[in-house]
Formats: C-alpha cells, sequence, structure tokens
C-alpha cells in the first residue's frame, strides 16, 4: 500500500485491503462496512493518556519516498515489540501524523498479526497497536471498528485510559450516549484533568435527560470503579508535553474568563454607583478596573466623571490624557477634559476642547452650551487680566 490511498466516500480507513483472520487476531474481514448513519467522532482530547500512544508519535522529515527524508525514526525500539513489528508501528505512527489513516490501520493490523503469529506476550504493546488502529478508525469516522478494537485494548490492559476515551468518543458520534457517558465518567475517574472528558460529560447530560426524563440516571449502564491503585499510577505517571500545555492553556483561559467576569462586575457597580451619585465609591470600583485591564478606555472616561465631581480637575484631566492616548478621537474624553480645564480655569483650553468635540460630532448639544459658556469666562478673565494690567 502506497502512501496515499483512494477511499470510496464514506468509507472507513484501511478497509480495502483488510484480511479475514482467526477470532482475536485483531484483523477485519475483506470490506468490512461502517454504518451509514455514524458521525465523524469528536476529535478533541484525544492526546490524552499513555504516553507511547500514537497521538505522540513523531520524528521523520518531509514525505515517505523523498530523497533527503530522515527514516531514522523507523528503527526506534518500539517497548518489547521486535525489530520488524517496532518498524511496521512507527511506520504506522508517521502515517496517522500525517492524516493517512488508512495506510496506518494496514500497519498496524500487520502489526497486530505479527504479534498473534510470533506468540508475543506483551499485553501493553499490542494494547497500544489496538488503540494506535482505533484512533485511525475514530479519525475516519468508522465508529463501530474503533469500537471494537478499544474494547480489545481494554481487555488487555484494563482502565487504560486513551482506549476508553476514544470508545467514549466512537459512542457519542454513533448516539448511544449511555455507554458514551459511562466511559467518559471512567475516564475521570482516572484523569480529572481531561477537558475533553468533562466537557462531554456535560453535553451527554442535557441530551439524557432531554431524552430520558428525570429518571436518566437509572437507566444509566453500571459505572465502573476505578481502583485506587490504577488511580495513583496514573496520577503519578509523568504528563507528557501537550498534555501540560493543554493544561496550562486551559488555565490561562479559566483565569482570563475570571479576570473579564470580575471586570464586568466591578464596572457594573461603578456605573450603578454614578446613578445613585456615589462618586466616591464609583471611583473606587473603576479604579479595581483599571487594574485589571489598564487599557480600557471607557473606564477612563468614566472615572473622569467622578473625579469631576469631587472637584479633582487635575486627576480627571489626567484620566482624559490616557484615554485619548488609547482612542485620539473619543469625544466623552475631549468633553469631560474641557470641564476639568474650566474647573482648573484654562478656559482657553476648554474651548479648544470643546471645538474638537463639535469638530467631531456638530450636534452634541452639551459641548455648543458649554462652549459659550466657556468663551464668556475666558472673555472675562482677559478683560480681568486687562484692567489689572498697568499702563507704561
Amino acid at each position: 500500500m502506497g502512501n496515499t490511498q483512494e477511499k470510496p466516500a464514506g468509507s472507513g480507513g484501511g478497509r480495502a485491503d483488510q484480511y479475514q483472520a482467526p477470532a482475536g487476531s485483531g484483523t477485519r474481514s475483506r470490506g468490512s462496512t461502517e454504518t451509514p448513519h455514524a458521525q465523524r467522532a469528536p476529535k478533541k482530547g484525544v492526546a490524552n493518556g499513555a504516553q507511547r500512544d500514537v497521538s505522540l508519535a513523531g520524528g521523520g522529515q518531509g514525505a515517505r519516498g523523498s530523497p533527503a527524508e530522515d527514516t531514522s525514526y523507523l528503527d526506534a525500539p518500539a517497548g518489547a515489540l521486535p525489530p520488524h513489528l517496532a518498524r511496521l508501528k512507527n511506520e504506522g505512527n508517521r502515517l496517522f501524523k500525517h492524516g493517512q489513516f488508512g495506510d496506518a490501520v494496514e500497519k498496524y493490523t500487520r502489526a497486530i498479526d505479527g504479534c498473534a503469529e510470533a506468540g508475543i506476550e506483551s499485553p501493553e504493546d499490542v494494547c497500544i497497536l489496538y488503540s494506535n488502529r482505533a484512533a485511525c478508525y475514530l479519525k475516519d469516522g468508522n465508529s463501530t471498528e474503533c469500537i471494537q478494537d478499544c474494547t480489545k485494548a481494554l481487555e488487555l490492559q484494563p482502565y487504560s485510559l486513551k482506549p476508553l476515551l476514544r470508545r467514549a468518543m466512537a459512542y457519542e458520534s454513533l448516539e448511544r450516549y449511555r455507554q458514551a457517558y459511562v466511559d467518559y465518567k471512567t475516564v475521570l475517574q482516572m484523569d480529572t484533568g481531561v477537558q475533553a472528558a468533562h466537557d462531554s460529560v456535560h453535553r451527554i447530560t442535557k441530551m439524557l435527560i432531554e431524552q430520558d426524563g428525570p429518571e436518566w440516571r437509572g437507566k444509566l449502564p453500571e459505572i465502573p470503579a476505578v481502583p485506587l491503585s490504577v488511580q495513583q499510577q496514573h496520577r503519578q505517571k509523568p504528563i507528557s508535553i501537550e498534555l501540560a500545555q493543554a493544561r496550562a492553556a486551559r488555565a490561562a483561559q479559566d483565569e482570563v474568563r475570571k479576570q473579564e467576569a470580575q471586570f464586568t462586575l466591578s464596572k457594573q457597580k461603578g456605573n450603578d454607583l454614578v446613578k445613585k451619585g456615589h462618586f466616591q465609591e464609583a471611583l473606587e470600583k473603576y479604579t479595581e478596573c483599571l487594574t485589571m485591564k489598564p487599557d480600557e478606555c471607557s473606564v477612563y472616561t468614566n472615572r473622569a466623571i467622578c473625579l469631576l465631581r469631587l472637584n479633582r480637575f487635575q486627576e480627571a484631566k489626567q484620566d482624559c490624557d490616557s484615554a485619548l492616548q488609547l482612542e485620539p478621537g473619543n469625544k466623552k474624553a475631549f468633553y469631560r477634559r474641557a470641564l476639568a480645564y474650566k474647573g482648573l480655569q484654562d478656559y482657553l483650553s476648554a474651548s479648544s476642547d470643546l471645538q474638537e468635540v463639535l469638530q467631531l460630532d456638530p450636534n452634541v448639544r452639551e459641548a455648543e452650551e458649554e462652549l459659550e459658556v466657556v468663551t464668556s469666562l475666558l472673555r472675562q478673565s482677559l478683560m480681568d487680566s486687562s484692567a489689572h494690567t498697568p499702563r507704561v
């Protein structure tokens, strides 16, 4: 089989080159087909679990057969598998990584058959081969064969996380929600950090409530209790780089959402306090907001209102300056800075800012009215200044 495989529309990967084999050998009969109603299984979260599984496969450069390709990855050790079977597994991993799922199925199938023929007794390695082949079926939308391979993997290595997760995803794609729920909950007993399982449990719970009503839990298959020794083993197992990065990303997203919610709450409280005339308390809320989002223009203009009402004109001007640095055409910032200049008796600067407001929007009546007041004050100030200037 080559690197590119033509598959009929809707078929699962690798079925064209499968052969009939004795029960338990892990092969499929030629021409086996997926149910036409099967949907493509969700892909999120497949990378969680045993670090030697296919989602961590790597190595090699370029397309297979290119002159400059590095094929050293093919000879990498693969558990207790002999070299010729390890090579098949590594080839399958490489093909999976490049999205050639049908070709990868063929490699994994040959490796599984080779283990049976050679009488290799390494449940962990054969479990991984079944789990990897299941991943190919899952990617190709062949959920039925994915479930069969995951079940065989779990017979070899009970409570293996990746086969459980992949089987749950395949069940869900076939709308077998009760079985999917049980597998997802079993996964979470072993590793509470699998976000895909959390999300799926939440989603499936809603579906089961709609489907079965308030008594939906009573219709579930029994959820197995994962032995404590297995739970501890999974907790002590070093996590992969990919999983560590995924968890860090989720933690960062959670922190952003938490901060966003706190920001929105503080800003709303500030707005409510302004409406009640509690300007000092509102100012404190807006200050809290700026510690979380120091580049939020609207908070500077809102806090400027409080400072104006508290006759803290210089600070109000500074907040408007900050707002205009963020949004140079902000009308509110120009208008409120004009009021701050007026409070500081800098009528010329106030007049300039008000004219800027009217240039941006000639229909701002408050700016027109304030400009008349400021122009009158400026005229009076100039007259007073002239009156006190001694004549030479």
